[in-house]
């Protein structure tokens, strides 16, 4: 079964701006695309009779957001295969429970209407790193053609599953990729060690990259190890980009972690409040 390009809307601008990412990508990836309305019946998760009419009126309006967003994406993209879903959960919940059948999630930035929750810091953050696919949450300008996929590196981490999604992304799109790998200096560290470190660190990033340098030859590639804060660095490099691809932390700490930043890591939270660009978090292999 080929599993679709999954995107959650409420008919917002955000909203609208995912789903045409949703599917720009499910036309490259050569994907159908799903799209997800979540209407919640109840407010703070806390469950009451329904009143009389409520579901009927949670459905039509459903059904309005899911019709227009599905005329947007046929006008964009003739030919696209689309279905819709209307889900009576929170926007969190609903997308996170279609992470097993999915090829991609995607959200906006923020919400309104069904996916009230999406500002980060809630549903954005409650799906990123929280799925076993990549989840892209589409911020900046995404409408702007741009020919770099930036990804950022941690030398400590597995690597495999951003630099993997960050070159075959850059294949799709006829882009370049940018590496960039940023490490803080220790107090008090002698100059001869500071350059001694940086030369360790270039060379570290060069051997993660070269299988992919190898598997995707006609791809250009950019290798950086500035010394400076992770989040910083990306953020900044990232209004050049279509996209800037970081990981997520593995299942056991998923499973461990009691709080939703734990899961994505202090540099995924960080640039996707702070990113010039869609952000696509993608777990390690499992």
């Amino acid at each position: 079964m080929i599993q679709p390009i999954v995107v959650g809307t409420d008919g917002s601008s955000p909203a609208d701006l995912a789903v045409e990412w949703a599917a720009d990508e499910a036309t490259l990836r050569r994907r159908p695309l799903h799209i997800v309305n979540a209407a919640e019946r109840w407010d703070y998760d806390v469950p009451f009779h329904t009143a009389p009419g409520i579901c009927e009126s949670l459905t039509e309006v459903g059904e309005h957001i899911l019709a227009e967003a599905v005329e947007r994406a046929a006008k964009a993209y003739p030919g696209l295969p689309v279905t819709t879903e209307l889900i009576f959960d929170s926007p969190a919940r609903a997308l996170r429970s279609l992470g097993r059948r999915a090829e991609e999630i995607v959200v906006g930035h923020r919400g309104l209407g069904g996916f009230t929750g999406m500002l980060l810091g809630s549903t954005g953050l409650r799906v990123a790193g929280h799925v076993p696919v990549p989840a892209v949450v589409v911020r900046g300008d995404a409408g702007e053609r741009r020919d770099e996929v930036l990804a950022g590196v941690d030398l400590a981490e597995e690597s495999s599953g951003v630099l993997a999604y960050a070159f075959e992304t850059a294949a799709l799109r006829g882009a370049w990729v940018r590496v960039v790998h940023a490490w803080q200096l220790a107090t008090a560290l002698p100059a001869v060690s500071v350059h001694e470190a940086a030369a360790v660190t270039q060379e570290r990033l060069a051997d993660a990259v070269a299988p992919w340098r190898a598997e995707f030859p006609d791809v250009g590639v950019v290798e950086q190890t500035p010394c400076g804060h992770p989040v910083a660095e990306l953020a900044g490099r990232s209004s050049r980009a279509v996209v800037l691809v970081v990981g997520s932390r593995g299942p056991a700490v998923r499973r461990r972690a009691g709080h939703h930043g734990l899961c994505l890591g202090s540099v995924g939270h960080g640039v996707l409040h702070h990113a010039d660009c869609p952000v696509a978090v993608v777990p390690p292999p499992e």
